[in-house]
């Protein structure tokens, strides 16, 4: 990180640098980036705020974030050359890690499978999809479920989730394209650049929101409040809308949950972590049933990531926003 964010990300926020890996000691690995993540919470990370456990970053610090990555060379008892990882690599082309808890390492099976799957449904995406939704949200067949940011990395794979349990789905999204693209997964799909999101969801939910998955926090959060079910469930997954604010979004209508006997929820995706392996196979199996379609959106080449992350903020991803430093074996199967 060159500078400190003010707005958007922009070029000048980041500085590459060239340097010597070195190789591993005793318990290390070498580790080759093959994909890197592009997440909202960046920009967080770089405006000095502590998320998702991170330390802020100050100027200087290579960005945090996930990835997958190849071991080229081992050290360590656990691992061996081949193997593929998925944690926190953090932006840069190789790593030397002592592969500890903080790092969040996982080993990938070989399913044959995309790797880039690693940094979208496979992983942090789709656990928080998985969890967030099965685990927090409860949800029935018969539900109307209400996404918001659903052409997303995580509301995308929510959106299909919801087609799997049987419930009838809403997506919200921005334009004519990303509404085109999920429709295949919604019975309905609502344009919030069209406005008055409110009047929208009442008429795409006469009797109201069963479950409301929440991407993005503000406006639409207190839309959604203003059309609740009786006994409804609200999960807070993100709150993208509010990373540029200057100020906090403030709730101003919460208490339409007592009156539609409703709960909001929080989640924090790490808290599920003695649950990865069983939510990873799932997931996994409805990708290969054809019931789960992975949507990614990836920009290619390491030079790319300051783009890749303002992208995001401009709501022109449509999926999991990724950067694909490396080309895996099983990319064009």
């Amino acid at each position: 990180m060159a500078r400190r964010p003010q707005g958007n990300v922009e070029a000048a926020d980041f500085e590459r640098r060239q340097c010597s890996v070195g190789e591993p000691g005793d318990g290390e690995v070498l580790l080759e980036t093959m994909y890197l993540n592009l997440a909202p919470v960046m920009r967080m990370y770089m405006s000095g705020e502590s998320a998702a456990g991170e330390t802020p970053l100050a100027i200087g610090d290579v960005i945090h974030g996930r990835g997958v990555a190849r071991v080229v060379a081992s050290r360590h008892p656990d691992y061996a050359a081949g193997d593929v990882v998925q944690g926190q690599i953090g932006w840069q082309t190789y790593k030397i890690s002592r592969m500890s808890v903080r790092e969040k390492m996982r080993k990938m099976p070989d399913r044959r499978l995309s790797y880039s799957l690693g940094v979208s449904v496979l992983g942090m995406s789709g656990f928080s999809a998985y969890f967030g939704f099965v685990a927090r949200g409860q949800p029935r067949e018969g539900d109307t479920v209400v996404v918001s940011g659903a052409a997303g990395g995580v509301g995308s794979i929510v959106i299909q989730l919801a087609k799997i349990h049987g419930c009838h789905v809403i997506g919200i999204a921005g334009g004519p394209q990303k509404c085109g693209v999920i429709k295949r997964w919604c019975d309905e799909t609502i344009d919030y650049q069209k406005g008055d999101i409110e009047g929208q969801i009442r008429a795409a939910a006469p009797d109201g929101i069963d479950l409301y998955f929440d991407n993005v926090g503000g406006e639409t959060l207190c839309a959604c409040l203003e059309n609740l079910a009786f006994g409804a469930r609200i999960v807070l997954c993100g709150f993208i809308s509010e990373y540029l604010l200057d100020e906090p979004y403030g709730l101003t209508n919460y208490e339409r949950l007592q009156v539609a006997n409703a709960t909001m929820l929080g989640f924090f995706v790490y808290n599920h972590a003695a649950d990865f392996d069983q939510g990873e196979q799932a997931l996994a199996d409805w990708v290969r049933r054809g019931q789960l379609e992975p949507m990614e959106d990836i920009v290619d080449g390491f030079d790319a990531m300051p783009k890749g992350l303002a992208r995001l903020y401009s709501h022109r991803n449509v999926g999991s926003a990724m950067c694909r430093v490396r080309r895996g074996p099983y990319d064009s199967l």
